[in-house]
């Protein structure tokens, strides 16, 4: 069984917040009713975000003007210490205010949305308890890979984004020296990342923005700057005067802005490089293991104990090994070696632009319509990531666009390392439809019909997008499965739910070793066993996966144990609704009370009826 790291990368939208949330307290206003209270808090919250942020700002808000953000200072947020404490305060006097509102005097919306913020804040106040356990510059998705990739993404759509962005792009020096001040203060209380995680981030400092690539001219910054535009200019929206003055003030900023930034990183954390600290999980940390019962309910969005979520997992485990070993026993090695070779080749679509056309007629049945509250239909481009950008991306993935937005959707292919036949496929669907794509517009578009305010677009919940995502990917599996049974190929369809419970079973073990590395402590050793016992034997393997699960902790059961969540919500809504149950009412459900934790979402189960859908 190769091992299966993540495809892709996921993009933050926006930056990570050192300090968690920043929370500014809008105070009792005793004379006014609960739900003006509650309108008035939450509106300034999201302003106060908004305004604190415009990188976050830019990727929430497509056209902040419409929203009231007229005249605002750009900012690109850098960390500062200090404040910790009073951040702490502010959490707690907001916990206290939501928790102090009636609930009986506020609408059935607004109190979802405060039961939501009420458990957000509690988690997010726990997390900061534990603010030097935080990675913002992890290997796999720290900031020194993530921002340059943010801003190569960032949309030019009139003069003003422009502007922004050039702005921000000067700020990049101030906010590298806060995060390489947080490493300080990090290997100050002994906390600082590993030897060979060290040595992994200041390669990346040494090669992200180099100084012959600017030079030369063939930066991705620069590229894609000149790309976005050329675009502007095509509408008629920038002259070539300043189509060449922003170049080269780009050009500038990037020279002597960026570049010494990543230098000064760089330099600093090789001073701060340690080769004797270990790599090891969290629970070799002083409060690691505590800290980790806080990231998983973060991450994931499941208030279960980590006995349990261990229980459920083996459990898991266990069905789909058996299930594969089934399957497998029907093949000899001739058959099984011919299938996978010629499966590819027999899938019924090959263009991925076709794929997701089939995917969304195919599997439209089981969804709630993307056009269900809105009489747009959302575009959907299929685009090639740009060649000077293809070193630092994934092979696949979909950047969130902005609420007010939502009918502009891209999905990135990488053409370097691009999945193909199957994978490509299932792959489509966990980006695109009915993944990540159509659940954001999805979402959006019910929001918008809803009297909530904005603030839901604050609360992140990894296991329920990613949960989804992954749900929709298995499904996929079946769709694939279907066509090539309709084709005459059954041997390749029934080859299809091997793949299908291999990625399963992988998933599900990563998943397992997370929670033995960072909770239980098992050194590398016992993780190669562990793999060697699944046919994962070679040392450059396990090393791989070993160190990617101790740098992004919790990432795996995001995936999975947010899937996981969902099949116990489904096995749930089979029992309370009966015959009355259908995969469509169960997904409309889904849909439509989230993003939300899964504590949440069972307690709305409990009280929901059957959709009438079909």
């Amino acid at each position: 069984m190769k091992p299966n790291l993540p495809s892709k990368r996921k993009l933050l939208v926006g930056l990570l917040c050192l300090t968690g949330l920043l929370i500014l307290f809008a105070g009792y206003l005793s004379t006014q009713s609960d739900s003006y209270q509650f309108r008035k808090a939450t509106s300034r919250l999201f302003r106060e975000e908004m305004l604190s942020n415009t990188l976050n700002m830019h990727y929430t808000l497509a056209h902040p003007k419409d929203f009231g953000f007229k005249d605002y200072e750009v900012r690109l947020p850098g960390y500062d210490g200090s404040h910790h404490t009073e951040n702490l305060q502010a959490l707690e006097q907001q916990i206290a205010f939501y928790e102090g509102l009636n609930p009986a005097r506020l609408s059935p919306e607004e109190n979802a949305t405060r039961n939501l913020l009420i458990s957000y804040l509690q988690n997010t106040h726990s997390l900061n308890q534990f603010p030097y356990y935080t990675e913002p510059l992890s290997p796999g998705s720290g900031m020194q890979s993530q921002l340059p990739i943010l801003l190569a993404e960032y949309t030019f759509r009139d003069k003003q984004d422009v502007e922004d962005y050039l702005k921000l792009l000067d700020q990049t020096d101030e906010y590298f020296a806060g995060l390489l001040t947080f490493e300080q203060e990090k290997a100050a209380q002994g906390l600082f990342m590993a030897g060979a995680s060290s040595d992994k981030v200041i390669e990346q400092c040494d090669t992200i923005v180099i100084k012959e690539a600017l030079k030369a001219g063939t930066h991705f910054l620069q590229t894609t700057f000149q790309e976005r535009l050329e675009l502007l200019q095509k509408e008629n929206l920038l002259s070539q005067e300043e189509v060449s003055y922003y170049i080269e003030q780009n050009n500038r900023l990037l020279s002597t802005v960026m570049l010494p930034a990543y230098q000064a990183l760089g330099d600093g954390l090789t001073l701060l490089k340690n080769e004797s600290i270990p790599l090891k999980g969290l629970a070799a940390k002083p409060q690691g293991r505590e800290y980790y019962t806080h990231l998983l309910i973060s991450e994931t969005g499941s208030y279960r104990s980590i006995a349990d979520i261990k229980e459920m997992l083996t459990a898991r485990l266990d069905l789909e090994y058996s299930t594969l070993i089934d399957l497998l026993s029907q093949y000899t090695e001739p058959t099984l070696s011919n299938v996978q070779e010629t499966l590819t080749e027999c899938l019924p679509c090959q263009d991925p632009g076709e794929m997701l056309r089939t995917l969304t007629e195919t599997m439209a049945p089981l969804f709630p319509s993307i056009t269900e509250h809105t009489d747009t239909p959302p575009q959907v481009r299929i685009k090639n990531i740009s060649e000077s950008l293809q070193e630092y991306c994934a092979p696949a993935f979909y950047l969130t666009p902005p609420l007010d937005d939502t009918d502009n959707n891209v999905i990135y292919i990488n053409q370097k390392n691009s999945p193909e036949g199957l994978e490509l496929f299932t792959t489509l669907a966990h980006e695109g439809y009915p993944g990540h794509m159509y659940q954001c517009v999805y979402s959006n578009n019910l929001l918008a019909t809803q009297d909530t305010g904005l603030v839901r677009q604050l609360l992140w919940y990894g296991g329920y997008l990613e949960g989804w995502a992954l749900y929709v990917e298995f499904l996929s599996y079946d769709c694939a499965s279907q066509l090539m049974e309709e084709q005459g190929y059954s041997s390749q369809a029934e080859y299809i739910q091997i793949e299908k419970h291999n990625r399963s079973l992988q998933l599900c073990l990563y998943s397992l070793l997370d929670i033995m590395i960072h909770y239980e402590n098992a050194s590398y050793r016992q993780i190669h066993d562990t793999l060697c016992d699944f046919g994962i034997t070679s040392p450059q393997s396990t090393a791989a996966i070993y160190e990617y699960i101790v740098e992004e902790p919790a990432n795996y059961l995001k995936y999975y144990l947010g899937y996981l969540e969902i099949l116990v919500l489904q096995d749930e809504a089979r029992a309370l609704w009966g015959e009355s149950y259908t995969d469509y009412a169960f997904h409309e459900f889904f849909l439509q009370n989230g993003p939300a934790d899964y504590r949440t979402l069972g307690e709305v189960l409990k009280s929901t009826p059957v959709s009438d859908g079909r």
